[in-house]
């Protein structure tokens, strides 16, 4: 039987911005290798599967290199396709059961509100090579338990980065978020975010990283609720409440496609 594959841009409410993922829901779990390879063919940064499980539904996420233990976009996605294609209720809560433990998503109104652990990053001296491949300065490095966190000094410099992916592939951890200070005013902070190791140069809007930069962020400016923007080519908006040892994810999504995989 063809199983159906909805392909949403997450943390936009515009078609062709944010970060485009497909979702599968399947009736029941598929086998790894098939849905690496579905996940190779989408060729999108993250391809969601999930199925019902318990109480809620089992979600695994696969970039087009490997399956990965935490994703934002790709859960967004996911929860907006179960109240769209009426697998939900609207004012039903999605709950999936993760290889990062139980995740939540509820309608906020005109966004989806995300519950996700928070991921503090701590300080660290810079790797060999970390410098030279992103092409700046850092003014800061600190590190997760999957990615360093560098922030560079301004907008401009974040917007102008040309990093060596090569090089950075090459990294110690999965993946490099860097962010910089706001200069508009309707944000409080920029990030970028760079995976080549996972299969992804750069990630459009990467709400994972957004685990981090919120408890980043609080510590400097002394907010627990902020609006960062992802400055990628595509764009996206990120609204982040930070909550003790949890954080608050929120954005919209659209869906743009809806496709049968036939094999």
């Amino acid at each position: 039987m063809p199983q159906q594959v909805i392909q949403v841009d997450s943390f936009t409410a515009e078609p062709f911005l944010g970060n485009p993922a497909a979702v599968c829901v399947m009736a029941g779990p598929a086998d790894e290798i098939w849905m690496q390879r579905v996940a190779a063919e989408m060729n999108l940064s993250e391809t969601a599967f999930l199925h019902p499980e318990d109480a809620g539904y089992r979600l695994r996420w696969f970039t087009p290199a490997m399956e990965v233990s935490l994703c934002g976009h790709a859960t967004l996605a996911s929860a907006h396709v179960l109240w769209e294609e009426g697998h939900l209720q609207p004012r039903e809560a999605a709950t999936f059961q993760t290889a990062s433990g139980i995740l939540t998503a509820q309608r906020d109104r005109a966004w989806i509100r995300l519950d996700f652990p928070a991921k503090v990053p701590q300080a660290t001296a810079a790797p060999a090579g970390l410098e030279a491949a992103l092409g700046a300065d850092p003014v800061s490095v600190a590190k997760t338990d999957r990615d360093f966190l560098v922030e560079v000094s301004s907008e401009v410099v974040l917007r102008n980065l040309s990093p060596d992916f090569r090089a950075l592939a090459a990294l110690p951890l999965q993946g490099l978020i860097v962010t910089s200070p706001a200069a508009a005013p309707d944000f409080d902070f920029y990030s970028r975010y760079f995976a080549p190791g996972a299969g992804i140069d750069e990630d459009p809007v990467t709400g994972s990283a957004h685990c981090a930069l919120g408890p980043y962020w609080a510590a400097k400016l002394g907010k627990l609720e902020m609006t960062g923007y992802q400055a990628s080519r595509r764009g996206g908006i990120v609204r982040v409440e930070v909550r003790g040892d949890r954080v608050h994810l929120l954005g919209k999504a659209v869906t743009v496609l809806r496709g049968q995989l036939l094999v």
